[in-house]
């Protein structure tokens, strides 16, 4: 229906306005929208050019990479990005599904290989070229709605100066000489708690809380997050701290020490892969091909030093400390695990541990 004002006349009253009169009133009627649709076009436009990337805090935050890969990025492909920090991996997968499809996704960035079973009905497969350079161990969706753009492997990490012995097993973690000497983390609030329990119980099976319950004694205290565990243990609270075998390459670049050691494992290691995909229903699918591919390939050094994990990319070129983090031969990981098995150990965790 059009205004009253367009008409040519006042309101309900059918007098027709006198020629100036509604002149004026054409004028200030065609001002009035120009103005106010003015905003709305450019704001629909600029959108357009803006592609919205959902990131967990780690790469998003201060420290992350993010504050020079997204300039380099927008600098090289003219693509702006809109980079939304949304806690870590399942605080993020929270909000997408809390969004569904009026998400304002277009990728998602740091979802992990464990918790990836929540966010395949939210993405697209993409077949990137690079994945030819991802080695097949690392790809745990076959229809690569997730890629893996860096991973890492759960461990035990030991102060060399502390003056006790170097463990040399997970079993050997529970003698009687490392009591009270270890930080834990607790599965229920953190992904690396939860990484040593799935470790547990890839390696042990359905036995896995026997060794939990050898360790009740040896335990320091069961942090309840990464970084309240590992300030206790640079703050010299005790001289062995559940991490990653990669920890020791911050020490290396940062405090110029080897003195923080990755105790790698003959039994093998509880891996962790984080992945990056395109939210299903994207309006800006080449876009957010172009930001996977930077990703899987010029971003890669920048987020393996800044996070220290391993890169997904085989070919990547890291720097010297990267040789303080060794790699384990045998890998585990906990893809196919269930929501409920997950939760069911986790319980039976929880139970023991109260005891």
């Amino acid at each position: 229906m059009i205004p009253s004002y367009f008409s040519g006349t006042m309101g309900g009253n059918d007098e027709p306005l006198p020629g100036s009169a509604y002149m004026k009133r054409i004028l200030i009627a065609l001002s009035l929208t120009v103005l106010l649709s003015a905003p709305v076009f450019c704001q629909a436009a600029a959108e357009e050019d803006v592609l919205t990337v959902y990131a967990y805090d780690s790469f998003s935050g201060d420290w992350g990479p993010a504050g020079d890969l997204i300039p380099l990025f927008e600098e090289k492909t003219g693509i702006k990005v809109n980079l939304v920090g949304a806690g870590d991996a399942v605080e993020m997968l929270s909000r997408i599904e809390l969004e569904g499809k009026n998400t304002e996704a277009d990728v998602v960035i740091g979802i992990t290989d464990d918790f990836a079973y929540r966010a395949y009905d939210y993405l697209e497969p993409y077949e990137s070229p690079v994945l030819e350079d991802i080695p097949d161990k690392l790809e745990f969706d076959p229809q690569h709605r997730l890629i893996p753009f860096d991973y890492g492997d759960f461990a035990f990490v030991w102060d060399s100066e502390s003056g006790i012995r170097k463990p040399e097993s997970l079993m050997d973690l529970t003698s009687p000489e490392y009591e009270g000497k270890i930080i834990l983390i607790d599965p229920r609030t953190s992904s690396v708690g939860l990484g040593l329990l799935l470790w547990t119980y890839n390696l042990y099976g359905d036995d896995f809380l026997t060794w939990w319950k050898a360790m009740k004694d040896n335990a320091l205290t069961i942090a309840d997050g990464w970084s309240s565990a590992y300030g206790l243990f640079t703050e010299g609270e005790a001289p062995v701290v559940l991490s990653y075998t990669t920890s020791p390459v911050y020490h290396v670049m940062n405090d110029n020490t080897t003195r923080y050691q990755a105790l790698v494992f003959p039994e093998g290691h509880e891996a962790t892969i984080e992945g990056i995909g395109i939210v299903k229903g994207t309006d800006r699918r080449e876009e957010a091909e172009i930001f996977i591919d930077f990703i899987l390939t010029e971003g890669q050094r920048a987020i393996a030093i800044a996070n220290s994990m391993y890169p997904a990319n085989s070919t990547t070129e890291l720097p010297d400390a990267f040789d303080y983090a060794p790699e384990p031969d045998i890998m585990f990981t906990s893809s196919g695990i269930t929501e409920d098995l997950r939760d069911k150990i986790t319980a039976l965790w929880a139970e023991e541990m109260a005891r």
